[in-house]
């Protein structure tokens, strides 16, 4: 199990979270994927685990990460919630065809939320960029 693992499992800990074996596997597999999965795509990926799991115990842990600070909900539009177990400055690549959400970095647009609040007078707390094409898979098959 990876150190960030351990890290997050030891946060749970320190806030009185019981850790159970299904929190423990929703946990790991956030941590281990790099496909920003839906909770419906932890619960397939889960469920021959742990064939007594409901969907509602996904929904249930993954909102009890977002609020531990573990996890980032990410959201778009009316599709369903994404989740990402990476922390870090980071962004996303989406492509508009098949949906797959791959990370890459950049420096932090420090200027971007600055300029925000001058002309808005927002207090601003985040931002998030997202860059819309073709993955390398779809761009392939539109050639072909």
């Amino acid at each position: 199990m990876g150190a960030s693992v351990e890290h997050a499992l030891e946060q749970l800990k320190m806030t009185g979270v019981r850790m159970t074996p299904q929190r423990h596997a929703i946990l790991t597999y956030l941590m281990e994927v790099l496909t920003h999965p839906t909770a419906d795509e932890i619960y397939k990926a889960l469920s021959p685990r742990f064939p007594s799991m409901s969907v509602a115990t996904i929904y249930n842990n993954l909102r009890l990460f977002v609020e531990a600070g573990l996890v980032r909900e990410l959201t778009y539009g009316d599709d369903s919630s994404r989740f990402d177990a990476d922390l870090s400055d980071h962004y996303h690549a989406i492509c508009k065809n098949c949906g797959t959400i791959v990370d890459f970095k950049y420096p932090p647009l420090v200027q971007v939320e600055k300029t925000a609040s001058q002309e808005t007078g927002f207090v601003v707390e985040g931002h998030r960029m997202e860059i819309y094409g073709l993955c390398h898979t779809c761009s392939a098959t539109v050639k072909q």
